[in-house]
């Protein structure tokens, strides 16, 4: 008797059911293996180097000594700053360099950080810096472009994203919090962390006029970026360079769609552009790998007049040419890193020196921001700071409270990036186009990917499950209108791709933090009082 082929409906489910399962053996692995790696953190952290030990410290009383020492005044150092500084906390603020600052990163806003702006009360802080909002996203692939609108029905009209001049906005940054009397704002490079007896008490800085100096204060919080020179002392950083961006300004240019964030889906890696300026778009080229093409030497130009610029809208073309004429070409590594910090007496890391992702989708301040809200609310509760290693137990909450929105933006933004590129691999490609068309259908399967691309909605069960759901979308279109060995196979090799994918990722962001953080301890971690046992 000849067996009838499966309908693409049951090798869907089948399919999805593979996934699922798949998904429950990783959490299964992680919590089995939970025990073997807290002791191996242990042993980690007490094997570590701190930078610089001190001896017996007396730093009560003194104008010199803050409730709150931060490194880095950029985005989270100076939101940071003026949040514990509106908490009537005195604040110590030390940056390398306090002129404005000049990148092609960090100047996109997405509405969910715009929501912590406002959350944390420095939404003027986008304002007269000629900020432009958005409202969504349009995709081009293959001469097919889609407009992806947020979500914005359900807020205030005042809610969108922004997009401006880095610099412009970490000054406005800056100004707010040294408005405050209670926030220093210095520059000085601090060369290391000051530690006794495993706590951390200040830092050892030298000052603008290269003389080194010390600060004291209950509580350092590292936040001194991507570059960071501390962060070894207090994580275990395992950074991974997947590509770097390429940035020009485009003058005078039109976009396709005004007020819009746009995304080529172009060989090899996409590209980005948004308006930074009533009359600026910046433009990002991604380029795979560790190295650019030379500047100096020409190679930079002719990749992007020859490989690039045809993949351009034909509405941008023109703009583009006239950029890469003009000759101001920068480029920058692209980093991602999961947060895997010790839990260090006295101290805390944060923004960039402590997690980062692939910027393509423009959630590092949204992530940044929102961590502050969450320490905002843990140390309300303290007015005393001095107890490092009860402060110490209490604050590893910090690290599972912010897991499930931080651990959702950092996952999707290094998938997207990993399923946006285009590879040899025809099931990579088909994962590709799926994802395209995916988005195009309207209705949840492109207000739900938006709503997490926003910041709008993080939850790690909603990103996973649009995540499937476009492979068991692409397995359909493969099967249909008949099954044959061959599509079922590319299937197959579609869905064990998209696993292949997301699920690393998630491992190293922490499956039970992410998606079961009520199950950790730490997450019920109550205020300090005295007499608590040490952070381990």
């Amino acid at each position: 008797m000849v067996m009838e082929p499966l309908s693409p409906l049951v090798i869907s489910v089948v399919l999805v059911m593979i996934s699922v399962f798949a998904f429950y053996g990783l959490l299964v692995k992680t919590r089995r293996n939970s025990n073997t790696l807290d002791s191996t953190t242990s042993k980690i952290h007490h094997d570590r180097t701190v930078t610089s030990t001190v001896g017996s410290l007396n730093i009560s009383g003194g104008d010199n000594v803050a409730d709150v020492i931060v490194v880095g005044a950029g985005v989270a150092g100076s939101a940071l700053a003026y949040t514990l500084g509106k908490d009537n906390r005195r604040v110590h603020v030390i940056e390398r360099d306090l002129s404005e600052p000049d990148r092609i990163v960090g100047e996109l806003l997405q509405p969910g950080g715009y929501l912590k702006l406002l959350e944390l009360g420095i939404e003027d802080c986008v304002e007269e810096i000629d900020a432009q909002r958005v409202y969504g996203y349009a995709l081009f692939k293959n001469g097919k472009r889609i407009r992806l609108a947020y979500p914005l029905e359900k807020f205030h009209t005042d809610v969108s994203g922004r997009s401006f001049h880095n610099g412009r906005f970490i000054q406005r940054m800056r100004e707010k919090a040294a408005s405050l009397p209670n926030v220093q704002l210095e520059q000085g490079t601090v060369v290391s962390l000051l530690e006794e007896n495993g706590t951390i008490k200040g830092v050892r800085y030298k000052n603008k006029s290269g003389e080194e100096t010390t600060a004291f204060a209950a509580l350092t919080i590292v936040c001194d970026g991507c570059f960071s020179n501390l962060r070894r002392s207090l994580c275990n950083p395992q950074v991974d360079v997947p590509s770097c961006f390429v940035g020009l300004v485009l003058e005078n240019c039109n976009l396709p769609y005004a007020n819009h964030g746009h995304v080529v889906l172009a060989d090899p890696s996409p590209i980005l552009m948004y308006p930074i300026s009533s009359t600026e778009v910046r433009c990002l080229v991604d380029v795979p790998g560790k190295k650019v093409p030379s500047i100096a030497n020409g190679e930079m130009e002719n990749y992007l007049k020859t490989v690039v610029a045809p993949q351009m809208p034909h509405e941008v073309y023109d703009s583009f040419i006239a950029a890469v004429n003009k000759g101001n070409i920068k480029s920058m590594p692209n980093r991602s890193m999961p947060a895997s910090p010790y839990p260090t007496p006295g101290a805390l890391l944060m923004g960039d020196a402590f997690n980062m992702r692939h910027p393509l989708t423009g959630g590092g301040m949204t992530v940044a921001l929102s961590d502050i809200v969450v320490l905002r609310n843990l140390l309300r509760p303290l007015r005393d700071l001095s107890d490092g290693s009860s402060l110490c137990k209490y604050l590893e909450s910090f690290y599972t409270l912010r897991k499930p929105v931080a651990s959702t933006i950092n996952t999707l933004a290094n998938a997207l990036y990993k399923v946006f590129c285009s590879s040899k691999d025809e099931a990579r490609n088909e994962m590709r186009e799926a994802c395209f068309d995916y988005l195009s259908l309207g209705g949840m399967c492109t207000s739900g990917p938006v709503s997490l691309l926003s910041g709008l909605n993080p939850r790690p069960l909603t990103l996973v499950c649009h995540f499937f759901a476009v492979a068991v979308y692409g397995v359909i279109r493969l099967l249909i209108p008949f099954p044959s060995p061959k599509r079922m196979w590319l299937g197959a090799k579609l869905i064990s791709g998209a696993s292949g994918i997301i699920f690393p990722i998630i491992k190293a962001e922490g499956v039970r933090q992410m998606f079961f953080p009520a199950t950790v301890p730490a997450y019920y971690r109550a205020p300090p009082v005295k007499g608590e046992t040490k952070c381990s």
